[in-house]
């Protein structure tokens, strides 16, 4: 019988320090975290970067990943499109009655291996346990801290008129991913997640130019909401064109089955840059040079019509307002 989670690993007894020595310890090994104070004391210096989040993703293994690796990579990559490189992050567990050890271990293991990629360390956290039927087997929240490098200022308000939008891969991929296991969907075309941490791309593509403007990761929403909100915060147009947006096989297909629009689906290892179109092109080949953007594409500019609005020109060549999500497209996403 699989031993399970218990009211107790989270009463502060025993069981607790248990739970914590033999399941987090091992595998998130560090030694500020080694100390198990109240709060982790480090030294930094310069700008700073700092970001919360929480996740609460139905089911907590799907395709390609798992909630323990996309709350890390969620929290390193909000910390990457300020230009930030992340150094530490702290680890909250909200776990339901019953659920299995091995299922912990499992989530355990992708958040060391996410870590590890980026290059952070969790310093610190919490446990809570809650009965059977008050949570979803487990909700994570993450915080992060990076340094943000001299000279960098990167903001959703500083888009400029000219500048050129990269994307750097395939959109929907997570949000199909999720959906189909969430609903038993199969697919002749299997889809899985791109949950990715992305602060090295990110990286990568400041060596090719201190003339990035923004960076936004379109979560929830998709792409099409990213743009919008974009637009807004700049106060610019957007124009985008359809036939230069990647959009795999397999998430093409699952969204004309069920009525979604790829631009709206949720996406967690990809980004959106707005380069000044000078620089646009050196941007996009460092880019490529990078697994995780190798099918980045410049999708669309900057312009001074329909300030606060995207505008896509699709590919029997009309044109379309496209709007923010309105409601909720799929919950439980991330």
């Amino acid at each position: 019988m699989d031993e399970v989670i218990l009211l107790a690993h989270g009463s502060g007894s025993r069981l607790s320090h248990e739970l914590i020595e033999k399941n987090f310890l091992p595998p998130l090994a560090n030694p500020l975290l080694a100390k198990l104070d109240d709060s982790a004391v480090f030294d930094l210096s310069g700008r700073l970067a700092f970001t919360t989040d929480s996740y609460v993703v139905n089911p907590i293994f799907f395709p390609g990943s798992d909630i323990g690796k996309l709350a890390i990579c969620g929290t390193i990559n909000d910390l990457a499109m300020s230009g930030a490189m992340p150094l530490y992050l702290s680890l909250s567990l909200i776990i339901e009655e019953g659920m299995t050890l091995d299922a912990l271990t499992k989530i355990v293991k992708s958040i060391k291996a996410a870590a590890e990629e980026a290059g952070a360390k969790i310093v610190t956290g919490d446990t809570k346990v809650v009965n059977r039927g008050s949570a979803d087997k487990l909700f994570i929240n993450t915080s992060g801290i990076g340094i943000v490098p001299p000279g960098i200022d990167i903001s959703g308000a500083n888009a400029k008129i000219g500048d050129k939008i990269i994307l750097s891969g395939t959109i929907g991929d997570h949000g199909i991913a999720v959906m189909s296991q969430r609903e038993g969907l199969k697919f002749s075309v299997p889809v899985q997640s791109d949950c990715a941490p992305l602060n090295k791309l990110v990286a990568q593509m400041l060596e090719a130019s201190s003339q990035i403007h923004c960076l936004r990761d379109p979560t929830r929403g998709g792409l099409a909401t990213t743009l919008n909100e974009l637009a807004k915060q700049s106060k610019v147009g957007i124009r985008i064109e359809e036939e230069k947006i990647p959009v795999r096989d397999g998430v093409r297909a699952a969204c004309e089955l069920l009525g979604f629009d790829p631009l709206y689906v949720a996406n967690e290892g990809k980004l959106v840059a707005i380069v000044a179109s000078d620089d646009a092109e050196k941007v996009l080949a460092k880019m490529k040079q990078n697994p995780y953007g190798a099918d980045a594409s410049i999708i669309g500019e900057v312009t001074d019509e329909h300030k606060g609005k995207v505008i896509m020109k699709t590919r029997l060549g009309a044109s379309r307002i496209v709007d923010m999500l309105s409601g909720e497209l799929l919950p439980r996403i991330c």
